[in-house]
């Protein structure tokens, strides 16, 4: 981004997170920190340790050693539960959804922890669990116009291009209303046309929303040009941290990564 932009306090820190399986480390004493507002972008190889860190954050893993503050409330690891009723939510990098229901059916599931009534009144379908239902589901179509995808409300999602069910999963988690969206390579397998679509829904939850989102991508141009600060790992240590136009330029992450990035499309020309 070229403007630059004031932010809020740090919504999220964790401090020297430490995470390992078995005899393999997955992450070395990680710190960094997302401001409220901001688009935190979190690149490097694969093998990085990025996918690892965001299932750290929302509590899939618990780590063997550091802290996470969110929203100034300190603990040694996250719980799913609690990080979903807190207002963090995610997309995953494998496409997780309901492939038998329809568009509008899956964002409903989004809506499960707002949700007061217990399972006995939503089983009647009668009452306030019906006025409760009525309500969640303005909102879910709120999410859809915003999309744009009404033309799919009703369809099965196991019959939408891959690109389309990448933006239902997006309005899952925003069905939640989330304070912090966690996404893991919402472009991946996007042609150019998808990608830039993403982008800028990406961009428009932020400002549209006020959701602090970080973000996984591979793709460095989308990385440059919506982030706003960007955090690199390798083998899963933290190697740099700052603006795109700093980490751009940092040696460590062009020896790492970008000089990966380089060395394909040089293979990829010297095979054409």
């Amino acid at each position: 981004m070229d403007v630059q932009r004031k932010f809020g306090d740090p919504i999220l820190e964790v401090n020297d997170i430490s995470l390992s399986f078995g005899g393999v480390t997955a992450l070395e004493n990680v710190s960094f920190d997302v401001l409220e507002g901001e688009v935190r972008a979190i690149i490097g190889p694969n093998g990085a340790g990025k996918s690892s860190m965001l299932n750290v954050i929302n509590g899939f893993y618990h780590p063997q050693q550091g802290m996470i503050t969110y929203k100034g409330e300190t603990r040694k690891q996250m719980r799913p539960h609690h990080a979903a009723s807190r207002g963090i939510a995610r997309t995953f990098q494998n496409i997780a959804l309901f492939k038998g229901m329809s568009t509008l059916d899956n964002i409903m599931t989004g809506r499960n922890t707002k949700m007061k009534k217990n399972l006995f009144w939503q089983a009647l379908h009668v009452g306030p669990a019906k006025q409760e239902e009525l309500e969640h589901r303005e909102y879910v179509e709120h999410v859809i116009d915003f999309l744009e995808i009404q033309a799919i409300r009703k369809t099965p999602v196991g019959r939408l291009p891959y690109g389309m069910q990448k933006r239902v999963e997006l309005g899952r988690a925003l069905a939640a209303e989330p304070e912090l969206l966690l996404l893991d390579e919402p472009m991946a397998g996007m042609n150019l046309e998808e990608k830039e679509d993403m982008c800028r829904f990406v961009l428009d939850v932020n400002d549209q929303f006020g959701t602090t989102i970080a973000l996984i991508e591979h793709d460095m141009g989308v990385v440059m040009d919506i982030s706003d600060r960007v955090v690199v790992l390798d083998y899963g240590k933290k190697i740099a941290d700052g603006t795109p136009d700093e980490v751009r330029s940092n040696q460590d992450v062009i020896e790492a990564y970008l000089g990966v990035v380089q060395d394909d499309e040089l293979a990829a020309s010297q095979n054409n």
